[in-house]
């Protein structure tokens, strides 16, 4: 019987150690893509400026779709600044989901909003529309109210009221820049017959000043944990995303910014109900239509920092999201579980469906197997010291090269962090999150996959600081 328990030990212990070198095969690959995209990217951006795109008339309109729940205390400024970016034509709709407090209250007092009509085909599903509410003053303002079903379900009002080609879903928390539309929309004109989705850059807003809903002056938060989160956000969406996009393999367009064709987001029924993740949901269906008919199609990223939004700066709320988030992936890949690692679906199936079947699902269990399996084998005799060091001291090494390179990458290239005290707390942060934080992030993947299991819905309660006074200097 011991025998057969150290046999087990063994198998197991080598299967996790091979997929965690899997998947740094992985990331090293995806550092190399998004290298060679970032510098296409930067030599397309140098070719067309965004003040022509701005007097041009090559760009297509927008409407800004921003889902908004018990925003009462930011709903005014968020709308303002909406209302103030550059770009030639576009439309405001602001979709109140049933909210508790006086969200729909503020923007009618302030904006000095009344009661309107608008004929509207119901193309995808939603709850009953109470009312709309606009005034001339403000004549590309739309205000929707009606009963709550969630931010799928707002989104999908405010397709359905939208009058544009384009809808650009935004949450009501988050900062855009003055030219944000600019850049997301430049994809369109490059490939205006093939492009369905753009996704736009997210970073945070921690320690960031902020006045009249526009960032002023960059800084890095003072919070460790939110600290932690700007280096992550750097590697996933400066890396991660620039290499997916790269494959054309793209599975996730965030949900605080990203630019969809409407068309082709009608024709997949829109965004799905009963879902926390419904952006990833999204653009999966978009993925699996056109394959499955064979039109084509692409998507593409865009690494330009056009997005602010908060971070979560307590482990409480931060644990809240990141199980939300893996119960949002689960969601997706059992929705459409026929596209893993199917050839069907091209990169997709393969590459990114597989991905995150492999790497989402499987690996956060392997690897916190990993760290209990690997030193109780050394224990036992199974493994050696000078093995279980080297393993332990290659793991964290690899970590910490894939954060700093992508600090470098974004040095190098975008040039985002002013200081050099700054560059040194990303730094520094980039090689303490190995030793807790990653692993923290594997146990409430876990959590996540627990909570899929058993069924749990929702989004729970996730309180934010807000762009407090001392930000807004």
């Amino acid at each position: 019987m011991t025998h057969y328990l150290r046999e087990a030990l063994w198998w197991t212990s080598l299967f996790s150690v091979s997929l965690l070198a899997l998947q740094s095969l992985v990331y090293l690959a995806q550092l190399i893509f998004a290298s060679i995209e970032l510098r296409r990217h930067l030599l397309r951006q140098k070719q067309v400026e965004p003040w022509w795109l701005l007097t041009s008339n090559v760009t297509l309109p927008i409407s800004l779709l921003v889902p908004a729940f018990n925003e009462e205390k930011s709903i005014v400024e968020n709308i303002h600044s909406l209302l103030g970016l550059n770009y030639p034509e576009f439309e405001v709709i602001v979709i109140n989901d049933g909210s508790k407090d006086n969200t729909l209250m503020a923007a009618v007092t302030a904006l000095g909003l009344e009661r309107v009509d608008r004929v509207y085909h119901l193309a995808v599903q939603h709850k009953t529309i109470r009312g709309l509410y606009g005034s001339p003053k403000y004549p590309q303002l739309l205000v929707i109210d009606k009963e709550n079903g969630g931010k799928s379900d707002a989104l999908n009002a405010g397709i359905n009221l939208s009058r544009y080609p384009l809808f650009c879903a935004v949450d009501a928390d988050s900062i855009l820049d003055s030219n944000a539309l600019l850049q997301v929309v430049r994809p369109y004109v490059e490939e205006p017959d093939l492009m369905i989705a753009v996704g736009g850059r997210i970073r945070l807003a921690n320690g960031c000043k902020v006045r009249n809903g526009q960032i002023v002056e960059f800084g890095l938060p003072t919070n460790s944990v939110a600290l932690m989160q700007v280096v992550e956000y750097i590697r996933a969406f400066l890396m991660a995303r620039l290499a997916w996009s790269r494959m054309n393999a793209m599975l996730i367009i965030s949900g605080a910014f990203g630019v969809f064709k409407r068309t082709a987001t009608i024709q997949v029924g829109g965004y799905s109900h009963g879902t926390v993740g419904e952006d990833m949901d999204l653009v999966v269906k978009l993925h699996r239509y056109y394959r499955e008919r064979n039109i084509p199609y692409t998507m593409r990223y865009v690494p330009d920092p056009v997005c602010w939004t908060e971070a979560p700066e307590s482990l409480a709320i931060l644990r809240r999201q990141r199980t939300r988030w893996q119960r949002g992936t689960l969601e997706c890949l059992r929705n459409h579980k026929k596209m893993i690692f199917s050839p069907k679906y091209g990169a997709v199936g393969i590459l990114g469906m597989g991905y995150y079947f492999l790497f989402d699902v499987i690996g956060p269990i392997v690897e916190v197997a990993g760290y209990i399996l690997i030193p109780l084998c050394w224990l036992i005799g199974i493994l050696s010291l000078k093995f279980f060091l080297a393993y332990l001291a290659l793991l964290a090494a690899f970590g910490i090269f894939l954060s700093v390179s992508s600090l470098l990458l974004e040095e190098l290239s975008l040039e985002e962090t002013p200081s050099a005290r700054g560059l040194l707390s990303l730094t520094g942060a980039a090689i303490l999150e190995n030793f807790g934080y990653r692993q923290l992030n594997n146990l409430w993947r876990i959590e996540g996959i627990w909570q899929f299991l058993r069924k749990k819905t929702g989004w729970g309660t996730m309180t934010r600081a807000g762009f407090s006074s001392a930000q807004k200097k």
